[in-house]
This record gives structure tokens, C-alpha cells and sequence, in this order.
């Protein structure tokens, strides 16, 4: 998968001096991090849903800007922990949060300050971060100047405020500017023409997942899981095995629905999402097996790819 925003102006850091570094999107369950993600790659290729807790992995997109390189690492929300997943999904925030060179806490400005309080006390190695207010196209001039203001109490911690309205794309450019100037000197770490170092079959599980959570409702998508079995790439289409793992026989019985129809909507639903991302057409091979407990199984959930 190219990247579109490169361009003869972005090869001119070759020669010139570069910018490059890791920026880890954080906040809460449904802020808004993928959807952010997405905006700023101008691709959907991290899973989004309505639905907290959606993301469950580390992903990256390689977004251009000028002579900078920005690898935004979208991760789970932090919460609290509670299953043997839900503690995988909180380390594996807090190790992009580690390992990055800036982070981005996204703030929807209808959000309590103490949520970012939070962060801060987690925030152990005091990278650098800046915060992102976003949701402002939602609220009055009043109430967000009000949230502002709360925000500059802790101004000696981030580096910058911005305000955004993702959808609008309200904010894209002093975000990618002031990521610019706060980045690290250094080459370009991945190939300019990628949109993301993440595996092919990674992205498309993403996308079946995420039909699973727009297409079932209440505790099914949390006990659900995507593997891809088989990817089978031709000229003119890709053809997909993938595996939606259950714990319980009732809940297989949910996804396929009556005569197969909430099966066939989640694969419509995710064959559309595959189609726009390929450029080709896809063939989807859903079935559905039962794994009872495997949420809380840590040999499963190792073997599976949820292990550091």
C-alpha cells in the first residue's frame, strides 16, 4: 500500500535534513484515536467503531509532512484492568507510550480534565506530549475557551494545545506542523511511499473485527476475535480464510444470525472495507468457531499474537 501524500516537494528529504520519530496516540476507550489516525493518513486502515475498546493492538500509519516523517502508533484506550486481554490492551499503551518520541493525548472537549490527570501519573518516563481538544465543531466558543482554560492549569507539563475537529479536518495542519518541529533529526525509517509497516493480514482482521462490532450488539464483540487463516492474492482479487473465534455456542449462533443473514452483513460490511483499501475486489471466507474462554486463557491469547 502506497502513500499518496508523497510527492516530489517530500523526496526533497533525501538531501535535505529530515525529521523522523514515533508518535503514540493515547487516551481513553472511544476518544477518537483511530478515527485521528486515519484523518491524518487520508486511508482507513486502523479499525473504528462507536464502541469502546475497539482497538486492541498497536498499529502505525506513515503519514509525510514536508521533510518529516511521522509514524503515529495507534493504540488502546488506557482503562482499567480486567480481563487477561484487557491487561495486554493497557501494557500495550503503556509500552508505545515507552517507546515513542512524542506523544498525542486526544482529548474530546467534552471530557473531564481528570482523565488527563491520569495520564499524567502513568506518563512514568515524561515524554514529551502535546494535546489534541478535539470535538470542538461540538460544543459553543464558551464552553470550549472554559476547557481550554482548565487544560493551561497543567501547561508546564505538554508542549502545545490544539484544538481539532477531526471530520473537518479542523487542526490537521498545526498538528502536523508543531509533530514537525518536536520530532528528532533524523533519516526517513521507513520507505516514504508506505502508509504502514503493519501486515496486510493484521489490517484485514482489523476490518472483519470491526463488522463484527458495527453488525452484533451488546457483549458479543468483546468476546469475538478475527484470525486470518489464507490470503490468496491474484491480479484481480484477493481471496480471504478468516476465522471469528466465540466463547460460547449461543454467541456463534448470533453471528451467523437466521439463515445466515448477520454473517452475511458482517462480511459485506467488512469485504467493502477491504475492496476500498486494495483497489480490488475480495473474496471473503467467514466461519465461525467456539473457543470457550479464550479471553482469559494466556497460552491462547499467546499464541493468537496478544504476547509481548
Amino acid at each position: 500500500m502506497k502513500n499518496d501524500a508523497f510527492t516530489e516537494e517530500t523526496n526533497a528529504g533525501f538531501t535535505e535534513e529530515t525529521n523522523a520519530g514515533f508518535v503514540a496516540l493515547i487516551g481513553r476507550p472511544n476518544a477518537g484515536k483511530s478515527t485521528l489516525m486515519n484523518s491524518l493518513l487520508g486511508e482507513n486502515i486502523a479499525m473504528v467503531s462507536q464502541k469502546a475498546n475497539a482497538t486492541r493492538k498497536r498499529s502505525n500509519a506513515i503519514v509525510m509532512y514536508k521533510n518529516t516523517q511521522i509514524i503515529f502508533v495507534d493504540t488502546p484506550g488506557l482503562h482499567e484492568r480486567e480481563k487477561v486481554l484487557n491487561q495486554f490492551m493497557l501494557d500495550e499503551a503503556l509500552k508505545a507510550m515507552g517507546d515513542c518520541d512524542l506523544i498525542v493525548y486526544l482529548a474530546p472537549v467534552t471530557d473531564n480534565v481528570e482523565n488527563y490527570e491520569k495520564f499524567l501519573k502513568l506518563n512514568n518516563s515524561k515524554i514529551k506530549h502535546l494535546i489534541v481538544l478535539s470535538k470542538i465543531d461540538q460544543v459553543s466558543q464558551e464552553k470550549l475557551f472554559k476547557k481550554i482554560a482548565q487544560y493551561n492549569q497543567f501547561s508546564d507539563n505538554f508542549e502545545a494545545l490544539i484544538p481539532m475537529a477531526v471530520p473537518k479536518k479542523v487542526g490537521h495542519e498545526d498538528l502536523l506542523k508543531t509533530i514537525s518541529k518536536l520530532l528528532p533529526k533524523s533519516p526517513f525509517l521507513f520507505n516514504p511511499e508506505d502508509l504502514t509497516s503493519e501486515l496486510v493480514r493484521d489490517i484485514y482482521a482489523g476490518f472483519i473485527r470491526e463488522g463484527v462490532f458495527e453488525n452484533v450488539s451488546d457483549e458479543i464483540p468483546y468476546e469475538s476475535d478475527v484470525l486470518i487463516e489464507k490470503i490468496y492474492e491474484e491480479k484481480n482479487i484477493d481471496k480471504i480464510i478468516a476465522t471469528i473465534i466465540v466463547e460460547k455456542e449461543s454467541q456463534k449462533g448470533i453471528i451467523i444470525g437466521k439463515g445466515g443473514e448477520s454473517i452475511k452483513r458482517i462480511g459485506k460490511y467488512s469485504r467493502e472495507k477491504i475492496e476500498a483499501l486494495s483497489g480490488k475486489k475480495a473474496y471473503l471466507d467467514l466461519q465461525v468457531v467456539v473457543k470457550k474462554g479464550w479471553s482469559k486463557d494466556k497460552s491462547y491469547l499467546k499464541e493468537v499474537g496478544y504476547s509481548s
